[in-house]
């Protein structure tokens, strides 16, 4: 068996998953990649990734991913970095049922369930780290984004707690919280704004059509605070190696400044602040 320590890395088709995927290789880690398109897969297992398939939103795919995991390292795994997901656009009285519940089978109830099949194998051997990307959304909400907001404040509420129940257990858990970082992820979300919303119907329509300009784009561009997933992997590597890892790792200076924002300000003048940069 490889002495190599190894890690499951989940949405490795493009952005955070796929870069970080190369990186931690190249700093000495075996990785497991996951994806959802039969492409995405094809691609990653041209590079000479371990991969495997993954649909957070299929418990069914979860359950297969992690038997797969099991047989394949003879049941251990050093680290989990739940990555994979993607931002539902939409005013909140804008969003159907079945747009919440999409978003948040892909961003908190997958997660869990993936996350929850690993602690026992981690509790076994006696030591893992999780670490989740999550986003400053988590933290600090932002307009247009209640989807979003929602399933990133979910998955903090869920998995700070874990990390608290297995102080002890030699299992870290920690949560990256980043701001805008180059990915495909403006370009899902105009796609999921155009599957679940009806922008001509409502009385957002005007502020819609400014900003699925901008997710068509590409969203934010550098200029705005934007970095690239190298920033991402930094404090990845600080989470997944260190003694002492930290609970939040936030991203980017936009992000850190919502942070300070939300600890100095008066509620009523911070949403106020927050509504005139959305």
């Amino acid at each position: 068996m490889n002495s190599r320590k190894t890690i499951l890395v989940t949405g490795c088709s493009s952005g955070i998953g796929a870069y970080c995927a190369r990186a931690l290789r190249d700093d000495g880690w075996r990785v497991l990649a996951t994806a959802r398109k039969d492409e995405d897969i094809a691609q990653l297992k041209s590079e000479g990734f371990d991969t495997f398939f993954l649909d957070y939103r299929d418990p069914v795919s979860i359950k297969r991913l992690v038997d797969a995991v099991l047989e394949y390292t003879g049941g251990t795994l050093d680290a989990l970095f739940n990555n994979g997901g993607y931002a539902q656009p939409g005013a909140v009285e804008d969003l159907p049922m079945d747009a919440l519940r999409e978003q948040f089978e892909t961003n908190f109830f997958g997660w869990h369930d993936l996350t929850r099949r690993i602690v026992p194998i981690m509790r076994k051997q006696g030591h893992g780290r999780i670490v989740f990307n999550s986003s400053i959304l988590g933290l600090v909400p932002q307009m247009w984004r209640g989807a979003y907001n929602a399933s990133k404040h979910a998955i903090e509420g869920l998995m700070t707690t874990m990390r608290m129940e297995l102080f002890g257990t030699g299992i870290e858990v920690s949560m990256i919280n980043p701001g805008a970082i180059e990915s495909k992820i403006a370009e899902n979300a105009a796609k999921m704004a155009e599957k679940y919303l009806d922008t001509e119907n409502s009385p957002h329509r005007e502020a819609y059509a400014k900003r699925l300009a901008l997710l068509k784009a590409g969203g934010k561009k550098k200029a705005d605070g934007k970095l690239g997933p190298d920033a991402v992997y930094k404090v990845l590597k600080h989470a997944l190696t260190s003694p002492r890892p930290r609970p939040h790792y936030v991203v980017t200076g936009p992000a850190k400044l919502g942070v300070a924002l939300k600890r100095l300000l008066p509620a009523k003048w911070l949403y106020a602040t927050m509504a005139k940069w959305s």
